[in-house]
């Protein structure tokens, strides 16, 4: 990288402004602008809070153009808006390198599975129109509200499992690429 040399008697070269900037993002530069909350040492999750939120987020995009019927489910576009999310989750645990990615991607997970719901449940009306689910066999005769009360409540449960399991196998995979880049360095 291109180092800045001071102008005037002592040409000691600068430090690199890209690793600077990296040292302030990790909180550890003189500029933090996280302050205490990206510190190692203090941040349980090797993240800041609003880190791991951004990391959910990327997933966000999906849920919305499926519920809104604008992306199906087997297209290329689709495959990308499902893998592309963990894939950067992994990527920013490595470069952050994270005491445990395990744990920091399940709370990502965690927190995209509640977004998934509440996507799901805020774009409900527009997913379904004027033909919601309904329960058969013994529970088809349930008032409809309590009919909507039950889906919703699974879609919900439904969500919040996926997030959870996206998140676990994100940091599954993010733990074994961190072990095998410490046993090659």
């Amino acid at each position: 990288m291109v180092r800045m040399l001071r102008r005037g008697a002592s040409r000691e070269p600068l430090p690199d402004v890209a690793e600077r900037v990296l040292e302030t993002m990790r909180g550890r530069g003189a500029g933090s602008y996280l302050g205490a909350m990206t510190d190692p040492k203090k941040a349980a999750l090797g993240l800041p809070l609003p880190v791991l939120v951004l990391l959910a987020l990327l997933a966000v995009p999906r849920v919305v153009l499926h519920d809104l019927s604008v992306i199906a489910p087997a297209t290329f576009v689709n495959w990308l808006l499902v893998v592309v999310p963990p894939l950067v989750w992994i990527a920013v645990v490595l470069i952050w390198k994270v005491p445990n990615p395990f744990v920091t991607l399940l709370v990502v997970g965690i927190i995209y599975g509640v977004l998934l719901a509440l996507g799901h449940q805020l774009l409900w009306g527009q997913a379904f129109g004027d033909d919601p689910p309904t329960l058969g066999g013994n529970l088809s005769d349930l008032a409809p509200g309590a009919q909507a009360l039950i889906i919703r409540g699974f879609s919900v449960l439904s969500s919040l499992v996926t997030g959870t399991i996206v998140g676990a196998l994100a940091g599954l995979a993010a733990l074994g690429a961190q072990r095998l880049l410490r046993v090659r360095t």
